[in-house]
């Protein structure tokens, strides 16, 4: 199997799950480092590399038959870097893809991302490989971009008014990923929403953070305008300023909100909730 991706919050979890069915695995990563070398001490074949470099791809993909494609949210390029896995994995005979989507994704978009994604959809399912497209909700690890302000000043800043969304923690995509990678013929041609197991307004979430810390923690509702010049301080690009700011009306509208048990049908485990989320996580907001 190769994963893409392999460093991230799905593509490390991705792999311990594939690691403990006794599946062999390849990770394509951007860099060496500590995360790598951690991989590749555990049996993981590494191979270093960028998306957007057809012959690294091709070469990640050779004698592969099933692989995680994840185009990085952070970084313009969507298109092109699935262009390039849908060719590679083609001329390598690759026969099946699990992509990770958003549910934000459709043609209507304004996130330039979010319509990347359904495009680059659209892309992997001309491929003629049996495609499987997972759509996740926003992810429980959004906190973590705000652990620092969590810590130092017990708010969370977010733009998102009073919507409701039932956040999905990275390691409960990871186990999806896994299970469909091993049987991925049941899967082929489905899109899957994925979500959390309760929808959870900001308020409640700080709640949460509140009682699990033993700290007030404020959520503070900013408009979609404010939250972009926070941001701009928090040394994010225009790419991902852009998306943020309209997928942040698109979580106000109701895009994000939603609830299923396709986690426990596809794992046979429940997902984590946000108490258990932020509990195995107290030392980020401590």
């Amino acid at each position: 199997m190769l994963v893409t991706g392999a460093t991230g919050a799905t593509g490390s979890h991705t792999i311990a799950r594939l690691l403990e069915l006794n599946i062999p695995v390849r990770a394509l990563v951007h860099k060496i480092d500590a995360r790598s070398e951690k991989l590749s001490a555990q049996g993981v074949e590494i191979i270093q590399g960028d998306l957007l470099d057809f012959e690294t791809v091709s070469k990640a993909l050779n004698g592969i038959t099933a692989a995680y494609f994840l185009y990085p949210i952070l970084i313009p390029g969507i298109l092109e870097g699935t262009a390039i896995f849908a060719q590679a994995a083609i001329e390598q005979g690759v026969s099946a893809i699990v992509n990770i989507s958003q549910i934000s994704a459709r043609r209507v978009a304004k996130s330039h991302v979010a319509q990347g994604h359904w495009i680059a959809e659209r892309l992997l399912d001309r491929s003629g490989i049996p495609v499987t497209h997972l759509r996740p909700t926003f992810f429980a690890e959004w906190l973590s971009y705000f652990s620092k302000m969590i810590r130092e000043k017990n708010i969370l800043p977010l733009p998102f008014g009073e919507a409701r969304y039932a956040p999905i923690a990275a390691e409960d995509q990871g186990r999806v990923i896994a299970a469909i990678l091993n049987d991925p013929a049941a899967h082929a041609g489905k899109i899957y929403p994925l979500y959390g197991p309760k929808e959870l307004s900001q308020y409640e979430i700080a709640e949460i953070l509140t009682w699990v810390l033993e700290r007030k923690i404020t959520y503070l509702p900013l408009e979609i305008e404010a939250f972009g010049e926070v941001l701009w301080g928090m040394g994010f690009n225009s790419h991902f300023h852009q998306h943020i700011s309209a997928v942040a009306q698109d979580c106000r509208d109701g895009v994000f909100s939603g609830t299923n048990d396709l986690v426990e049908k596809l794992t046979g485990q429940k997902p984590l909730g946000m108490v258990e989320y932020i509990v195995k996580n107290k030392a980020l907001f401590s």
